[in-house]
């Protein structure tokens, strides 16, 4: 094994078979290093925060059985990533059909920012690189991946995202460079159909005094269920969804005839708890339940915010609580 794949393994002395003498304690703990990074990309490939915990067991799995194949050409972190997203190919091919029609994901979920943080913690890229991941995690962009089919949508992350030569990606995949090319010019196509128009509609925004207090009127206005007063924080073209609830609502007036005839108006004793997904502000809303004694999880509107306004609205169900890390319950306040 070279010096330079011992030091992409973070350790020493595994001797001239590799990984082949490596008991799985062991394995265990070089691969769990990469644990989160895999995850992040598994979620981008598919969308789905549980399948890409699915995912991420399968590629340890198979790393671990085909551990005898590493031969040192790349570094273990490389070798994961491509077992990894055969594994996100594999799980892509097994999917029932369920194609994203009209902007709409039904299989969408967040990604938690506090786990976010646990990769960025390890990570000394170059802040320019960072940058990069941040608007490659929010959901406006998961969204768009998920519209490209499963190998165009591979090589847009491996090369866009990830930074892989061509020449890598097309091992990886058994294709050749030209194919790898014309893949991710067809994705990159792709992606402007299914993007924002302008990139400022969908690049990160920073956390500001602005942004801040815009997620603030929207949390009380929410909790008081002013319709009018959620409306004038709206953009004219703004979107709303609830995956897996099908529905997409396009534009204010759309956006609130349907929070009218949902009957959301008319909904008392809710709470709202500040937290981020996808590098995105969002909100708990709890509602008041009279027999638990207590608010219970109700949904969780991840915002993406531009210009000053709410752009888009993308509602998830209380069932996305437990994997953001929000509590099961919030106490009575005295004021119910």
């Amino acid at each position: 094994m070279g010096v330079d794949v011992v030091e992409g393994l973070g350790v020493s002395g595994l001797g001239e078979s590799g990984l082949g003498e490596v008991d799985e304690a062991r394995f265990t703990g070089l691969a769990a290093r990469h644990r989160r990074e895999l995850h992040v990309h598994c979620y981008r490939m598919l969308g789905s925060f549980e399948d890409a915990e699915d995912t991420v067991q399968e590629t340890f799995l198979r790393a671990w059985r085909s551990r005898e194949t590493f031969e040192g050409r790349s570094t273990f972190r490389a070798w994961l990533y491509r077992i990894a997203t055969n594994a996100c190919l594999d799980s892509l091919a097994r999917r029932r059909p369920r194609p994203a029609v009209g902007g709409e994901v039904p299989w969408l979920q967040p990604y938690p920012d506090r786990l976010l943080d646990e990769q960025r913690a390890d990570e000394e890229d170059e802040p320019e690189t960072v940058a990069v991941a941040q608007e490659t995690i929010e959901l406006a962009y998961v969204v768009a991946v998920q519209h490209l089919a499963p190998r165009p949508r591979a090589v847009l992350i491996l090369r866009d995202v990830l930074g892989w030569p061509a020449k890598d990606v097309a091992e990886l995949l058994g294709d050749s460079v030209n194919s790898v090319n014309s893949a991710l010019q067809r994705a990159r196509a792709g992606m402007r159909e299914n993007l924002p128009a302008e990139r400022q509609d969908w690049a990160g925004v920073e956390e500001d005094a602005a942004t801040r207090d815009l997620v603030r009127r929207f949390t009380d206005a929410t909790v008081a269920t002013d319709i009018p007063a959620l409306a004038a924080m709206l953009r004219d073209d703004v979107r709303c969804s609830m995956p897996p609830t099908p529905g997409l609502q396009l534009g204010r007036d759309a956006v609130v005839e349907d929070w009218v005839t949902s009957g959301f108006a008319d909904l008392r004793g809710l709470r709202g708890v500040p937290t981020a997904v996808n590098r995105q502000p969002a909100v708990a809303f709890y509602l008041w339940q009279e027999r638990e004694g207590a608010y219970l999880p109700l949904t969780l509107d991840a915002l993406r915010i531009t210009g000053g306004a709410v752009a888009e609205v993308t509602t998830f169900h209380a069932d996305r609580f437990p994997s953001v890390g929000l509590p099961e319950r919030l106490p009575a306040t005295g004021a119910e």
